[in-house]
């Protein structure tokens, strides 16, 4: 059952506040649309993946993506909004059934930021959403990033432009959802220095780290199939039971 709960409107700002709600069940659908009103979204409430898809554009913030659509499943879905250029980059979560780890993790691989078990707490929901939604492309973090050069992080052939959410690898574009894209930048912040996963699951996610929660390994990697697939090395290093390493080469 969802939680609904009324509660004062949020005083989160982003550079979007549209999401596109797909869930085909009206009900339900009904009642997370409005209690992320309540929020502050604007919501737009779709009942298909071929709905979706005809909607689906750089306007909206994020999609809550439900996985059992009628037609089109919620996984097709994802996997052509992952393939379109304009809306490569929106941030997706996908609503999964209760205990099924194989829905959860195939989302996780096929590019959702996040997921959440049905039933669901429509709080949770609102708290994920601003989790990954937390930073919209363009917004620095000026405290964090070095004082030579407060736009652009270089480590190796990797370069991250922060303001504009843009990577390259020795100079050729890199394509990254946003979500990827801060686990990378956490990672260069990093470099020669082992991140663990929870600190990942805070800093990236937006959360702690759950018990038997695979979203940190499936992330990184994608990330990592990313970075290796014109053959390159893999410059992330994994520590069992400790955590991640960005691997500073001689070319840094």
């Amino acid at each position: 059952m969802v939680d609904t709960v009324a509660t004062q409107p949020s005083n989160y700002s982003l550079m979007s506040n549209r999401i596109l709600l797909v869930e085909d069940d009206p009900d339900l659908g009904d009642l997370v649309a409005e209690y992320l009103q309540g929020e502050g979204w604007d919501v737009e409430l779709v009942g298909s993946g071929e709905e979706a898809l005809s909607r689906a554009s750089d306007e909206y913030a994020a999609m809550v993506l439900d996985v059992m659509l009628p037609g089109i499943s919620g996984f097709e879905t994802l996997r052509r909004v992952r393939a379109e250029p304009t809306t490569s980059k929106l941030s997706v979560v996908m609503l999964t059934a209760r205990g099924d780890e194989v829905d959860r993790v195939l989302g996780l691989e096929m590019g959702a930021d996040d997921y959440l078990p049905k039933p669901f707490s429509s709080r949770e929901l609102a708290a994920r959403l601003r989790a990954i939604l937390r930073r919209a492309p363009g917004e620095a973090d000026e405290a964090a990033v070095p004082a030579a050069n407060p736009d652009v992080l270089n480590v190796g052939d990797v370069e991250l432009d922060i303001r504009t959410h843009q990577t390259k690898l020795s100079g050729v574009p890199l394509e990254l959802t946003v979500l990827e894209f801060r686990l990378l930048e956490l990672l260069l912040r990093n470099a020669g220095t082992v991140v663990s996963r929870e600190q990942i699951a805070n800093d990236v996610l937006g959360r702690d780290l759950l018990i038997y929660d695979r979203s940190v390994d499936t992330h990184m990697s994608n990330l990592r199939r990313k970075i290796t697939a014109d053959g390159r090395e893999d410059p992330i290093v994994t520590l069992r039971g400790t955590g991640y390493l960005f691997a500073v080469t001689s070319q840094s």
